[in-house]
């Protein structure tokens, strides 16, 4: 089968590789009809993570059941279903209390709780920007989708993004009424602010530098915020009248900069404790990695990210992280795109043939004006 594989810092290819196939009584087969490129796929893409050479990207997948263990009994052959980028067994103690992205037992790396498909550190599993897709413990892990195509870039949006943006804004702990802040206007930051417009958020302020991404915040409804013009801080504070807002989501993570392009991994959760009230509550959804060779800092490369944690402290605020348990969310999420109270498909910008894939991934991290959000379609012909 053709697949995306990681040939190095900044190489991508379409190879063919083994094909996708049953190996588990509790595995299914998928193909794949979309799979995302993710912002995350980038810091791999960039050299930024100990991803392997050779390893077959792609964690925001959905398809068509194409075969299934003889151990599968709820999932069906032919069943449209979205696949969430947590690979999870369903029985150890953090999957049986929704902490699916924290599975105690499907990732061999030492000190890692939690898989994924396609990704560095997050066990051996092969991804899904590919024409098919092998899914342990199948009957657990699959959401079902209606049938036919309706909907299809919104759906594609639970494997990932838009589970994990309603997941920074319930970190955050948010209440109806309240004002939010999200740092960070890709594809999860949008989601987060697509998020917390839909749980009653009285405004959402979306901070980000790219033309393009804050004129998709605000066509729902949120209120850019233009770091290169001027402090994010001071303009969020006078649009409050002082106060600052209830709620913040980091969606940016290790590789945040200022204007200039230079890193400062601290940067966005120093503005976020600036900008938040007292007692008030930070969700953290962007990618922190426990080492980072390629980081500004010697600490840094370490894992180890100085931020104000003292005047986080004196204001007694509260901090949520990790990366998010799509199942807890995306029943919900699924349903309220079929009833047309969410649309997170107003994010994508471009839908691409697999063999596409590399020039998709090279505009993407340049992030070239429009490029927001890639699908790649491996039926598609380019």
């Amino acid at each position: 089968m053709k697949a995306v594989v990681y040939r190095g810092p900044r190489t991508v290819t379409v190879e063919d590789v083994p094909d996708a196939r049953v190996e588990n009584p509790t595995d299914a087969v998928v193909r794949i009809t979309t799979t995302n490129i993710c912002g995350s796929d980038l810091h791999m893409y960039e050299g930024r993570t100990s991803v392997e050479e050779g390893k077959v990207l792609g964690h925001e997948n959905m398809g068509i059941v194409e075969a299934v263990g003889d151990g599968v009994d709820r999932i069906k052959v032919g069943d449209r279903v979205s696949v969430p980028f947590n690979i999870a067994c369903g029985t150890c103690r953090n999957c049986v209390h929704g902490w699916t992205s924290f599975c105690l037992r499907v990732n061999p790396n030492e000190g890692m709780d939690g898989s994924a498909y396609g990704y560095a550190n997050m066990g051996p599993y092969d991804g899904g920007q590919a024409e098919f897709l092998r899914v342990p413990f199948a009957d657990f892990n699959l959401l079902e989708l209606p049938e036919g195509t309706e909907h299809e870039n919104d759906f594609t949006m639970l494997s990932d993004i838009f589970p994990t943006g309603w997941h920074g804004v319930e970190l955050s702990g948010m209440s109806p009424g309240e004002d939010v802040a999200v740092f960070g206007a890709g594809p999860v930051g949008l989601m987060a602010a697509h998020s917390a417009l839909i749980k009653g958020a009285s405004r959402v302020f979306v901070v980000d530098k790219e033309k393009d991404r804050l004129a998709l915040a605000e066509s729902i409804g949120a209120i850019g915020v233009d770091f290169s013009a001027s402090d994010p801080v001071e303009q969020i504070t006078e649009a409050t009248k002082g106060r600052g807002v209830d709620r913040g989501v980091e969606a940016v993570g290790y590789q945040a900069h200022d204007p200039a392009g230079d890193e400062h991994p601290e940067l966005v959760l120093d503005n976020l404790v600036k900008v938040v009230r007292s007692t008030g509550g930070i969700g953290v959804v962007g990618v922190y990695m426990p080492q980072d060779p390629g980081a500004a800092t010697e600490a840094a490369k370490q894992g180890r990210i100085g931020f104000d944690y003292g005047t986080f402290f004196t204001k007694g605020q509260s901090m949520g992280t990790g990366q998010a348990p799509v199942m807890r969310y995306n029943r919900q999420l699924r349903d309220l795109i079929v009833a047309g109270r969410a649309n997170p498909g107003f994010i994508v910008s471009h839908e691409l043939g697999l063999d596409q894939a590399p020039e998709g991934y090279a505009r993407f991290d340049a992030r070239e004006d429009g490029w927001t959000k890639v699908l790649l379609h491996p039926g598609q012909s380019s």
